[in-house]
């Protein structure tokens, strides 16, 4: 059975967009709360992508421990539902220990899924999408401005460059008839007990959040991202598209092996960034009860401490 909201009633989420800091707020957080983590990131699922997804440490997971970190190899793939499901028997295992579950991450789709469930939408046609694959691959500015044709509401929050999930929604389409926005709960759609998990995200002034991740960017490049880039194209299969779509990899896959990362590809990377975050800035200041928190204050544990219902000290 898919999990629905109520199998998290009693978590605490800690989001915000790419580059905000999560990974080292959450840390103390949790020890604050008492907690373990479950990673809300998509990327950090795979094995072998460390330093680009800005992954855990293992002296950070040994700290405080984390789950769904490396449950992946690169080839494989994992869909919200399958993610869901596995973060619902995390919580299991963490009430067990009378501990409380700390979601962090920023992955939209994870914390729509854990807020308000999944929508009942029409099975993958196999012959249909690999028609919109295709048709993607020579024109995605195409495919996308026929999705807004038919679904605006879908085309509105989805990316040109996000090809899968705009394949995904002409699919439904097609198949039922229907806008995929037509099956899916929206943010301002409680779920059917009325709880609404408590949750906060860094939030970050526009203009020193991108001088965090260009930082990270170069961070990450001196770091050996290159070097984890070689060892995943000796893998013996290639990236499933999912772990692709990885920030940067794609750019750095796409690039010779053995010479050095150009600025004009290192600078494509920080702009694609700049733009990721920018689109989950939007989407967490559409969840209703998520409160945004400026990391720069002095007080802010005690201040995070609080949105989640918890007395600091």
């Amino acid at each position: 059975m898919i999990p629905t909201p109520d199998d998290f009633a009693d978590a605490a989420i800690l989001t915000g967009p790419t580059g905000s800091g999560k990974s080292a707020v959450a840390l103390e957080l949790a020890e604050r709360l008492n907690a373990e983590i479950i990673s809300m990131d998509s990327m950090t699922l795979y094995r072998g992508m460390d330093v680009g997804t800005a992954k855990p440490t293992p002296a950070e997971q040994a700290r405080v421990p984390h789950h769904l970190i490396d449950v992946l190899d690169p080839w494989e793939g994992g869909s919200v539902a399958w993610w869901l499901e596995r973060a619902a028997e995390a919580c299991r295992q963490i009430r067990s220990r009378n501990r409380r579950p700390l979601f962090v991450g920023g992955t939209p789709f994870y914390l729509k899924a854990v807020r308000c469930g999944l929508f009942d939408a029409p099975p993958v046609d196999p012959a249909i999408r690999q028609r919109l694959e295709k048709e993607a691959e020579n024109d995605r500015i195409g495919i996308h401005r026929r999705l807004a044709e038919v679904d605006p509401k879908s085309a509105s929050r989805l990316h040109p460059n996000d090809v899968r999930r705009v394949v995904r929604a002409l699919e439904v389409y097609e198949s039922a008839g229907r806008p995929i926005s037509d099956f899916q709960q929206t943010w301002d759609s409680p779920p059917a007990s009325g709880l609404q998990i408590a949750c906060v995200f860094l939030d970050w002034p526009r203009d020193e959040l991108y001088r965090r991740i260009d930082a990270r960017v170069t961070a990450m490049l001196a770091a050996g991202w290159t070097d984890e880039i070689d060892r995943l194209r000796r893998l013996p299969r290639p990236l499933s598209k999912e772990a692709g779509a990885a920030l940067g990899y794609r750019e750095l896959l796409s690039h010779p092996a053995g010479v050095a990362v150009s600025v004009e590809v290192a600078d494509l990377i920080r702009m694609r960034t700049r733009q990721f975050a920018k689109r989950q800035l939007t989407w967490f200041r559409n969840l209703p009860n998520c409160q945004p928190v400026d990391p720069r204050r002095a007080d802010l544990m005690d201040e995070l401490l609080t949105f989640l219902n918890v007395r600091p000290g």
